[in-house]
């Protein structure tokens, strides 16, 4: 019988949190796989770079800002989509914040704002999209887990913790969506490097023990990842769901390195 082509001509993809770093990245990678990408964030001047940068890669898109706190706009983001496409295959939740500091002082209100956009804001958007596609008996959604989802960071307890929920949201709505055709799973990257983290990685001691812990002796370039969304967003992986896809140059396999 075959396997689904590992490619997305005709699909429609939207990525939240996709105008900067993994998600922009992402939104790469699905334009490139054959896919209209509506990337879209909170800054226009960004949603609108990353625009030009997929109509550049030949595929549709439109400038849609959005922000996962209001779940207007992604209801809108969601709508405007749609309309002029026709339908919405897969969803990425790439929007995240994090911030560093010990636990023991860190204030309730920080550790809210951290779960409101990791944790509920990657819930609406699957909510808002996941209707769409469960009406249309088909889709795909790929959440964003973290290292931190298995393994403790030092000083980041809600990223983590928010981190860790997102894992157990996309198990949960796996098999809860799996008889609809809609399959939720998540990636989880490594240590890759970005415009906001390249000072950490290559001037600081944690950026050198994340280096050390990395088998593969380099950190990740944000390109690395667009392959895993690819696969996990077509065909390909009709029969894949609830799964967190790692991509972290064997840093969760590493024992003794030496």
């Amino acid at each position: 019988m075959g396997y689904g082509p590992l490619e997305l001509n005709g699909k429609v993809a939207v990525v939240i949190g996709g105008t900067s770093g993994i998600g922009r990245a992402i939104a790469h990678g699905l334009a490139e796989a054959g896919a209209d990408v509506v990337a879209t964030a909170r800054r226009p001047e960004h949603v609108a770079a990353t625009a030009k940068e997929i109509e550049e890669r030949g595929r549709r898109t439109l400038r849609i800002t959005s922000d996962v706190a209001d779940r207007t706009s992604l209801e809108s983001l969601r709508d405007e989509t749609s309309a002029a496409f026709g339908k919405v295959d897969i969803l990425v939740n790439c929007a995240g914040r994090t911030e560093r500091a010990p636990t023991i002082g860190f204030p309730e209100s920080n550790w809210a704002d951290i779960l409101e956009i990791n944790l509920i804001g990657t819930l609406r958007a699957c909510q808002v999209f996941g209707q769409h596609m469960i009406d249309h008996g088909h889709g795909r959604i790929i959440n964003i887990a973290s290292l931190s989802t298995f393994v403790a960071f030092f000083e980041v307890a809600a990223y983590s913790a928010s981190k860790a929920a997102v894992a157990s949201l996309t198990k949960s709505l796996a098999i809860e969506w799996a008889p609809h055709g809609v399959c939720v799973n998540a990636i989880a990257p490594g240590i890759f490097r970005t415009a906001l983290n390249q000072k950490l990685l290559e001037e600081t001691d944690r950026g050198r023990e994340l280096l050390t812990r990395t088998p593969m002796k380099r950190f990740g370039e944000v390109h690395e990842l667009a392959g895993a969304a690819v696969f996990l967003a077509s065909d390909a992986a009709s029969f894949v769901t609830g799964e967190i896809l790692v991509v972290d140059g064997g840093f969760l396999a590493s024992g003794v390195n030496q």
